[in-house]
């Protein structure tokens, strides 16, 4: 295996994200230790030469001192010098070439998409709720940011904080074996520097984690407004948007400075306790060397020793500083993206099976975990390949039926069965996999026409793609399609969220999709409102060859769409308050009679709209 993969940088997390840093951390490593172990010993056997270093430095003075200038290179000292060049040519080069190898080409770019990887599958899993209540952009930036803040603690940990350690370790011991008490002026340094930095990180981690947090609340704001450009403009609402933006950029400059300020007082600090080791070192060996105590290759090695780690101190405490900002944007991204908000499948679910497509709502209910609104008291059962119109105005309770049905959210009240299966026991992928479906918001992803029409069914080939969207009246469309890169047809890619096609033009390759998709229940949720009369006429058309066996269930507003429905509900309040066929409904002269006496082209007009 390639050292490159001794870190499977895909590798699925095993359960949730948790909650808290040393937990959420090892569940984003999880696999990848016996790794990271390997990486930290080099790090911290590299460290150690610095003490070897000093070491070596203070023999070699020793040994010239007393053998004086005409005879350091006798046979006395061969096995020195050889030493030594081997030291500094051979073994101090290797080690710290192997400990930098483990970390730019093991550790640095696996961790990043191990993390990424796993916070993303966490992330899909999420309702739409989850979705709903953010911004697209920041949630993005969550992960992106949470990743790129583990990895860097984990290279920072390894890189610097086991290299200092092990270096501190091996500079206490040559201390020691220097004099006790210079070890000991060490090590009340070291207790200052210590209780310095005990101080000033937490503060660290606690403004990151602000500074974090409207950092991405800049993103998130930037892209809510590009992603919303043509009615941003079509309102003529720039300025505000604008004051928008500048206020999170004030909010995030604001945060930037307070950490600036804490970030300038730790750096003075720390290079006020540095400027104090070489001197406590070298002054207490000096005395020590004046007193006979200690050699000049003592005072050398004490020297080297003091003026490596007040070196080392500075770059050890900006990346602590580093460590505890990441820590903080660890935590940020934490409280975003751990939360259960989840719809989950029962261990060991089996798939769904659809021999015929039955439908059963049994006395479900569901309204989003507050009082009122959703849908209330639902029984209803829709037959294999019935084709059930459901009507009613806007809040009344459709949509939220057939989110239900999709298991986007699990009911609160009763059951939904398919086949007689209970769809919350199967698994939530089998279930979407037999419904195919399209919405009056259709979505497009910013790739060709052709990945689009495949989403459907990906294993399709190129007569199965085109015949769907000639059925659904896309194929002369698309034909003459070309993106500002210059490809074309099929090739051509569709902007972000579709922008660059009409609403029709989306809605008749979302059917196109659907029609490859070609699964037995079919949902159309106002799935011709986008079209124009002409269009409509051809896709209602193709509509009707399309829903042949099928069980189909239709919202819709413009009643007359719905007049071939083998069935027609009308909701209101969440409950279902009429059931029967078109002319059923209008002989009762109930509610469904009158949207109808109130229709204006078509369309149902709620009381308000009147």
């Amino acid at each position: 295996m390639k050292v490159t993969n001794w870190i499977n940088a895909f590798r699925p997390a095993e359960g949730p994200p948790p909650q808290t840093l040393g937990a959420f951390m090892r569940w984003c490593l999880s696999g990848s230790w016996p790794a990271l172990w390997l990486a930290a010993f080099l790090s911290a056997a590299a460290g150690a030469m610095e003490a070897g270093t000093a070491l070596i430095l203070g023999m070699v003075i020793d040994a010239t001192a007393l053998a004086g200038p005409d005879q350091f290179f006798d046979g006395n000292n061969t096995w020195l010098v050889i030493g030594a060049i081997a030291f500094f040519i051979i073994a101090r080069p290797l080690l710290f070439g192997l400990s930098a190898s483990a970390n730019a080409i093991i550790v640095q770019p696996n961790v990043n998409p191990l993390v990424l990887s796993r916070l993303h599958r966490w992330t899909l899993g999420q309702t739409v709720g989850f979705f709903d209540d953010d911004f697209a952009g920041r949630i993005a930036q969550k992960q992106m940011q949470a990743a790129r803040a583990v990895t860097d603690v984990v290279s920072e940990v390894i890189n610097v904080v086991a290299f200092a350690l092990a270096s501190l370790l091996g500079s206490v011991l040559l201390l020691l074996a220097i004099d006790w008490r210079v070890a000991l002026g060490f090590a009340a340094w070291l207790v200052v520097y210590f209780a310095m930095i005990n101080w000033f990180l937490p503060r660290v981690r606690k403004l990151s984690a602000g500074r974090a947090g409207a950092r991405a609340m800049v993103s998130g704001q930037v892209v809510d407004t590009i992603t919303n450009i043509k009615t941003v403009k079509l309102f003529a609402h720039a300025d505000h948007e604008d004051r928008a933006a500048l206020g999170a950029m004030q909010t995030f400059r604001a945060r930037a400075v307070e950490f600036g300020y804490l970030a300038a007082g730790f750096r003075f600090a720390l290079m006020a306790l540095a400027g104090c080791l070489p001197v406590l070192l070298l002054g207490g060996t000096i005395v020590l060397w004046q007193s006979g105590q200690a050699t000049e290759g003592d005072i050398v090695a004490a020297g080297a020793v003091a003026i490596r780690i007040a070196q080392m101190t500075g770059w050890v405490s900006f990346t602590l500083m580093a460590i505890y900002s990441n820590v903080g944007e660890i935590e940020d991204g934490i409280r975003t993206l751990t939360p259960r908000n989840r719809v989950e499948n029962d261990p060991g679910a089996p798939d769904l099976s659809v021999p015929k497509g039955q439908i059963a709502l049994r006395d479900v209910g569901f309204a989003y975990g507050r009082d009122k609104g959703g849908v209330r008291n639902i029984s209803l059962t829709i037959n294999a390949g019935e084709k059930l119109g459901i009507v009613g105005a806007s809040g009344v309770g459709k949509s939220t039926l057939v989110a239900l049905l999709l298991r986007l959210y699990d009911s609160e009240e009763g059951r939904i069965e398919i086949d007689g299966q209970d769809i919350t026991k199967v698994t939530q992928e089998s279930l979407r996999s037999h419904i195919g479906m399209v919405t009056q918001e259709t979505a497009m992803f910013n790739r060709s026409a052709r990945d689009n029409i495949l989403y459907g069914r990906p294993d399709a080939s190129e007569e199965e793609i085109i015949a769907a969207a000639q059925k659904a009246e896309a194929h002369e469309f698309i034909l003459e399609l070309v993106d500002h890169k210059g490809r074309a047809g099929y090739d051509a890619h569709l902007g972000e969220r579709g922008v660059k096609l009409s609403g029709g033009q989306r809605q008749r390759i979302a059917l196109a999709r659907a029609i490859l998709k070609d699964a037995p229940i079919l949902v159309l949720d106002e799935a011709t409102s986008a079209l124009d009369s002409e269009v409509e006429a051809a896709i209602q058309t193709a509509l009707v060859r399309v829903m042949r066996g099928k069980t189909v269930l239709a919202i819709a507003h413009r009643l007359s769409t719905l007049t071939e429905m083998d069935r027609i509900i009308v909701m209101d309040e969440g409950q279902i308050v009429e059931n029967g066929s078109h002319e059923t409904l209008l002989a009762q002269g109930g509610l469904y009679a009158q949207y109808w006496q109130r229709q204006s082209g078509g369309f149902i007009r709620t009381q308000a709209a009147e």
